[in-house]
């Protein structure tokens, strides 16, 4: 081999197998808070708040019913378990600590910058104003970011079955000083169009604010279109069903619809949860997931974990799955990173701070012991 030609870099399970994966610096945009309790937690929170609705009390156990409910295949059985999480989540002490764990669970998976999202609506059945919600959960995040280092920013969810959308969208604006990123749509799609919200992302785009949608997870490019064009996502929650929109060639080539050709040529970014997906009839099967398409292509996509309790996953677990089921590079994987933390609502200055002295260092040091 010439002295000048290049080793061909580590892929796929080779990667896995030689690199710790949990020790790379991520980035996690779309993460539920009410989606990623940990089942002691769940529990405990309970027996305090005398919810006697939990199917089992044993940690373990609740964990695997928690993990079973989430694969039936469909989006709304998959919210079902939801229940359980909001019910705990309904005093300013239950919402801290809820907020407080990410953090912790954050830095024991590397993940250096998260978005965590939620509907503040969901935690008001104890008395607690919305408000007062949000504030319980910064406190939580504030604490947690001072014990472990890790950054982090809140996103505001309106709910698409409810017509309240407005009043979430002022209420994230209320908060931007605080610690509130930006603005989201969530919830079943189908019958629920985005375009039925307008009004409240009209608000957030006349404050200078941000706006990710989920659009694309159980409905068609017509919901993605919508997201986009009529209330200005900057980002695209799941967008999996934008493979509608392209046509592999027999020649592996891609031939791209409109929406595609638009979301490509915009560096739109989309934000990508492997399991989940599957979970939710997404996608037919991890190997059929078009986060390959996307990736391979130049779309900006970026990893995520949607609901860690839900699908049992963690970015680290998200991580391996796309390295091995895509065949992907250490270079690949800071692409992935780097996608994400260009991509999130962090002021720029802090967006710079951590790609050059933590995601860059980070891969750095990865690349040495692959040597």
């Amino acid at each position: 081999m010439s002295i000048f030609t290049q080793p061909r870099p580590i892929t796929g399970k080779a990667l896995t197998n030689a690199v710790e994966i949990r020790r790379l610096p991520k980035v996690l945009l779309h993460e539920h808070l009410d989606g990623g309790l940990r089942p002691a937690t769940v529990i405990e929170l309970a027996a305090e708040l005398g919810y006697t609705g939990l199917p089992t009390t044993d940690a373990t156990d609740l964990a695997a019913w928690f993990h079973r409910g989430a694969q039936r295949g469909n989006l709304p059985e998959y919210l079902e378990g939801f229940l359980h999480t909001t019910s705990v989540m309904q005093t300013p002490e239950a919402l801290e600590r809820v907020a407080f764990e990410f953090l912790e669970d954050m830095y024991h998976d590397g993940v250096v910058y998260a978005e965590i999202r939620f509907a503040p609506v969901y935690h008001t059945t104890r008395g607690l104003t919305q408000d007062e919600v949000v504030a319980a959960v910064i406190k939580g995040l504030e604490r947690g970011e001072h014990t472990y280092g890790v950054e982090w920013g809140l996103i505001i969810c309106a709910m698409r079955h409810m017509p309240n959308s407005l009043e979430a969208a002022e209420l994230a604006i209320r908060n931007r000083d605080l610690g509130v990123v930006g603005f989201d749509l969530a919830g079943g799609e189908d019958g629920f169009p985005p375009k039925k919200h307008v009004a409240a992302f009209q608000a957030i785009e006349r404050a200078n604010f941000y706006i990710t949608i989920h659009a694309g997870e159980a409905y068609g490019p017509e919901s993605i279109w919508q997201a986009l064009q009529y209330c200005g996502a900057h980002r695209l929650g799941h967008a999996t069903r934008l493979r509608d929109d392209l046509e592999i060639l027999p020649d592996g080539s891609l031939k791209l619809g409109g929406l595609a050709q638009y979301i490509l040529d915009r560096r739109v970014p989309l934000e990508m949860c492997l399991l989940s997906n599957l979970h939710t009839g997404a996608s037919p099967s991890l190997e059929d997931h078009p986060f390959g398409v996307f990736f391979r292509n130049g779309f900006r996509v970026c990893l995520n974990t949607d609901d860690r309790l839900m699908s049992n996953t963690s970015m680290t677990q998200e991580t391996t799955l796309a390295a091995e089921l895509f065949d992907l590079s250490l270079d690949d994987l800071e692409k992935l990173a780097l996608n994400a933390m260009k991509s999130a609502f962090a002021p720029y200055a802090k967006r710079i701070n951590l790609i050059f002295n933590s995601i860059k260092p980070g891969y750095t040091a990865a690349r040495a012991i692959t040597r």
